[in-house]
């Protein structure tokens, strides 16, 4: 194992050529026996990962060893080996743009295409590869033919991509949507099946809904409302921006008609990189919105993605993300997200004043914690946990469950979570 003192690091960054990206101040640095940062490829993962092994996977990433990032939910820190590989693709490149090396790098944007549709278990030919889920749920609300007469069921708790978006194009189509609303606590999946079974009409065309809540932590009933759409007829789009990358997704036991999700979230990987998937009996129901070149080679990818140019140097680094999860497992990766989110909410339950808007039940919640810590102002609070404790969280100020959301990751450690919930603990008693 490479383990990096201050200046090791900072001659790892020159030799690479990121020094200028990465300041050495940023980071705090031990000559302790744990590796702060390490280039050299994983351990195999042992039967049941133990703390040293995640902290093996802590030193993969950039993000210092003092810094509890529990912010996955909004935007992930990208593993060392996609930022290695994004730079090197990149230099490839632009010391020799010759149309070869970017040959060459659109053949890893198929390669990423097939590793994608492996972890899912789809095909090739379902994939395209978007900018992010907002552009990804943008093509299917865009891409149908609906009109007056028609209507869309969502969810209450959509993100706005997958709510608004659809409100919106109502107004200019003719088409109607029809809102479930989402409830809490949680009320369990035969509430919701009911729910949405009621909402669906005759002239119901899209069920449009949520994987995972960002507002509530909570988990719909996907397998279960994606059933009853094929049973009444009605297409089914699910928004997997809170689970593609954290939970073990398999398409062909779900069998949505869409599914949409960010590589720049729980799996990881390159900025601004997205996925979107359309069964192939679906295809030539949708039509693309932007019509232009340079497009995949195979199935909805040789339209969808014809939307000119890109950055291929980070399309080819999704390669690197998505070998670095399955190096591990994504049903370990599943498990240890599961087991930081429970150790989260059974240590905040504790807390006098502490309200969880997310359910603990592993059934109806997976990595994404939201609660209200007591009568302190969330604001206050997040703005306390970052400056004085390192602790990345998202506050949510509105009126509409307010608190923090934490929402932890397989980088993270237990003495992450330890440490938030003793600095939250010592808030409460103390004020902020």
């Amino acid at each position: 194992m490479t383990r990096l003192t201050r200046r090791d690091f900072t001659r790892y960054l020159a030799l690479s050529g990121s020094a200028a990206f990465f300041p050495a101040s940023t980071f705090a640095f031990h000559d302790g026996a744990e590796p702060e940062l390490s280039d050299l490829p994983l351990p195999p993962t042992p039967q049941v990962p133990d703390e040293a092994f995640w902290r093996e996977v802590r030193a993969r990433f950039l993000v210092p060893r003092d810094l509890a990032f529990l912010n996955a939910a909004n935007l992930c820190p990208t593993s060392l080996p996609v930022i290695e590989a994004h730079e090197r693709h990149m230099r490839a490149y632009e010391v020799n743009p010759a149309p070869q090396p970017r040959t060459a790098l659109m053949a890893m944007r198929e390669e990423a295409r097939t590793m994608l549709a492996e972890a899912l278990r789809v095909t090739p030919e379902e994939i395209v590869i978007t900018r992010n889920t907002s552009e990804s749920n943008n093509y299917v609300s865009s891409g149908l033919d609906l009109g007056p007469g028609d209507e869309v069921v969502v969810f209450s708790d959509n993100h706005p991509t997958n709510l608004r978006a659809w409100q919106v194009k109502a107004q200019r189509r003719g088409f109607s949507v029809v809102t479930v609303a989402q409830v809490n606590p949680h009320p369990g999946t035969g509430y919701y099946v009911d729910a949405f079974a009621r909402a669906i009409t005759p002239r119901t065309r899209v069920l449009a809904i949520t994987h995972t809540s960002s507002n509530s932590g909570d988990m719909l009933p996907v397998d279960e409302l994606c059933t009853l759409a094929r049973e009444r007829g009605v297409l089914s789009l699910v928004d997997a921006a809170q689970a593609f990358g954290v939970l073990d997704v398999d398409l062909s036991a779900m069998r949505p008609d869409f599914f949409t999700g960010s590589m720049h979230k729980w799996p990881c990987g390159p900025k601004e990189k997205g996925l979107l998937f359309a069964t192939s009996s679906v295809h030539e129901r949708l039509s693309p919105s932007l019509v232009g070149l340079y497009g995949g080679r195979v199935g909805l990818s040789r339209t969808f993605e014809a939307n000119g140019q890109r950055d291929d140097a980070s399309i080819a680094a999704v390669v690197e993300a998505l070998k670095f999860q399955h190096s591990i497992g994504r049903r370990v990766i599943e498990r240890r997200s599961r087991q930081l989110a429970q150790r989260l909410m059974i240590e905040l339950r504790k807390l006098n004043g502490v309200h969880l808007w997310t359910d603990p039940d592993p059934a109806r919640s997976s990595s994404i914690v939201i609660f209200r810590p007591g009568n302190l102002d969330p604001r206050r609070l997040g703005t306390a946990l970052w400056e004085r404790d390192r602790i990345v969280v998202t506050v949510r100020a509105s009126d509409d469950r307010p608190g923090l959301r934490l929402s932890p990751h397989f980088y993270n450690t237990l003495d992450d979570v330890d440490r938030t919930v003793a600095a939250i603990k010592g808030y409460l008693a103390n004020g902020v």
